[in-house]
């Protein structure tokens, strides 16, 4: 081993092993505030004389600090749990809402479609008279017009005729 290897490792070990209660307990509640539902236990022996009563007193600290913290934790679910289910409760309020206004909807959509339809039908009916006495009309016109058509035949043929027995006559 080189001299340099050595000298590494004795800082290594300096800073892994505090040399007064301030670091230790410096270490714990560092620890503890990055998980603060894991309790470290107490290190077996003292570093120093009344380290046993200065220990227990930062044990008791540090359990009364756990417990107000597991109630704030318990407070801050149980106010959540209520969150949730106060936002589940107003949902089905606004599903229920949505429902109603849905069916009232429905219900004005299809009394005004009937009305429509009404309407519609009435127009029809309207239109329909309307059509049927222009197409008597038309009907009526058409029967004039095939018996005109008759009787201009009738007066072509006598022109025809006509014109035969002028053009038909012996000369004399």
């Amino acid at each position: 081993m080189s001299n340099q290897e050595g000298e590494n490792e004795e800082p290594a070990q300096e800073l892994a092993i505090p040399d007064s209660l301030f670091f230790a307990t410096l270490e714990r509640d560092e620890f503890s505030s990055e998980c603060p539902s894991r309790k470290e236990p107490p290190p077996a022996s003292p570093t120093y004389p009344g380290a046993d009563t200065a220990m227990a007193a930062l044990d008791g600290k540090s359990s009364n600090y756990l417990a107000a913290l597991d109630a704030n934790i318990e407070n801050l679910q149980k106010r959540t749990q209520q969150l949730i289910d106060k936002i589940n409760e107003n949902r089905k309020k606004d599903h229920t809402v949505m429902s109603n206004f849905r069916e009232s909807l429905l219900l004005k959509v299809s009394t005004l479609a009937e009305k429509l339809e009404e309407m519609m039908f009435l127009i029809y009916d309207l239109h329909n008279k309307l059509m049927q006495d222009k197409l008597q009309e038309l009907s009526d016109a058409m029967g004039r017009i095939s018996q005109i058509g008759a009787e201009l035949r009738q007066v072509c043929h006598a022109v025809e005729a006509a014109y035969k027995d002028l053009c038909i006559q012996p000369e004399m």
